[in-house]
C-alpha cells in the first residue's frame, strides 16, 4: 500500500491537467495568439516546429562534426566516430542510405539523400517531440492556459493535419520535379500512359497524372496524420483515467493511477516505435515515388546488364 500511496502524492498535481473533457485535448492544436479576425498568429504547434528546427541546427552540426574524419596526426583512430549518439546517428544515416535508397535509386542515391535524410529526421524528431509532456508542463506553470486551451509550445505538429500536408506537398513537388529532370517533359508525360494504345492511354494519363497530383501526396498526408493521432488520443486517454477518479479516495484512486501509468508505459514504449516507423515510411515512400518514375530505364538497365552477362559467359565457353 505504500507504494501506491507514494505514487498517489507524486501524480495527483498532474492528474488535474488530465481530467480534460476529452482526451483528445491533449492532442489537437492549441492556439496561443489570435489577431482580430480570429486568424491564428501562433500555436503550440509552431513552438513545437521552431524547436525541432532549433534542434537539428544544433544537432546536426555537432554529429557531423563527431563523425568526420579527423587530422593524419590521429592515425586510425581519425575514422572512429568520437561519441556514441553520433555513432548511432551514423548508423541510422548509413542504414537509410545503402539499405534502403540506393538499391531504389541507384546512381542518383547521394544527390538525393540530404533531401530525403531531412524529411526523416524532421518528421522523427517532431514525433518524438509529441511523446514528451511539453503541453501539459507549460500549464501546470500557467493555468490561464489550461483554462483558454492556450500554449505558446507543444502537442504534436506531426499529428496536425495542416503540417502533414505541407510536408507531403513538398514530397510530391520534389519527386514529381526529379522525374522531370531525370526523363524529360515529353518523357515524363509519356511515361504515364504506360505505353497502352489510344484510347486507352488517355484514361491511364489521366489516373497516373491524378496519382502524382494527389493520391500519392493524400495518401503520404494522411496516414502520418491518422497514425500520430491515433496513438497519442490512446495515450491520453490512458492516462486520463487517473484524472477521472480525482477525490473517489485512495482505495478507487491508487489502484486506477498505478493501471493508468502501468498501460501508458507499454503504449509509450508502442509510440516510440511509431514514431520512428512513421518517419521512416514517409521518407521511404517519397523514395519509392521518386523510382517508379525511372523503373523503365532500370528495366532496360537490367535487361542489359542481363544480355552482357550471357554474351560473357559465351565467350568464356568458348574460350575453353
Amino acid at each position: 500500500m505504500s507504494v501506491l500511496a507514494t505514487l498517489h502524492d507524486c501524480l495527483t498535481p498532474a492528474t488535474y491537467l488530465l481530467a480534460a473533457a476529452s482526451p483528445a485535448d491533449h492532442v489537437y492544436n492549441h492556439t496561443f495568439i489570435k489577431n482580430d479576425d480570429g486568424w491564428w498568429l501562433w500555436s503550440g504547434n509552431q513552438g513545437n516546429l521552431v524547436l525541432s528546427m532549433l534542434i537539428l541546427m544544433v544537432v546536426g552540426p555537432w554529429v557531423a562534426s563527431r563523425v568526420s574524419t579527423g587530422p593524419e596526426s590521429q592515425g586510425t583512430d581519425r575514422y572512429v566516430t568520437g561519441n556514441k549518439f553520433a555513432h548511432m546517428i551514423e548508423v541510422v544515416c548509413h542504414y537509410l542510405r545503402e539499405e534502403v535508397v540506393r538499391p531504389l535509386l541507384g546512381d542518383r542515391t547521394n544527390k538525393l539523400m540530404p533531401f530525403l535524410w531531412t524529411i526523416f529526421f524532421f518528421i522523427w524528431v517532431n514525433n518524438l517531440l509529441g511523446l514528451v509532456p511539453i503541453l501539459d508542463l507549460a500549464h501546470l506553470v500557467n493555468s490561464n492556459w489550461k483554462d483558454a486551451h492556450a500554449t505558446p509550445i507543444g502537442g504534436t505538429a506531426t499529428q496536425n493535419i495542416w503540417v502533414t500536408a505541407v510536408l507531403a506537398i513538398v514530397a510530391c513537388i520534389f519527386f514529381n520535379l526529379q522525374a522531370i529532370k531525370r526523363l524529360g517533359i515529353g518523357g515524363y508525360f509519356g511515361h504515364m500512359t504506360a505505353g497502352a494504345p489510344f484510347p486507352a492511354s488517355i484514361l491511364i494519363f489521366f489516373l497516373e497524372l491524378a496519382s502524382q497530383l494527389v493520391i500519392k501526396p493524400f495518401a503520404l498526408a494522411m496516414r502520418l496524420f491518422a497514425n500520430m493521432t491515433a496513438g497519442h488520443i490512446l495515450l491520453a486517454t490512458l492516462f486520463s483515467f487517473a484524472g477521472m477518479v480525482v477525490g473517489k479516495g485512495f482505495l478507487i484512486q491508487g489502484p486506477v493511477t498505478l493501471i493508468s501509468v502501468v498501460g501508458g508505459f507499454g503504449i509509450m514504449l508502442l509510440e516510440l516505435f511509431v514514431a520512428t516507423m512513421q518517419a521512416f515510411v514517409f521518407m521511404f515512400l517519397t523514395t519509392v515515388f521518386i523510382a517508379l518514375m525511372d523503373h523503365h530505364d532500370h528495366d532496360h538497365e537490367h535487361g542489359h546488364d542481363h544480355e552482357h552477362g550471357h554474351a560473357k559467359g559465351h565467350e568464356h565457353a568458348a574460350a575453353h
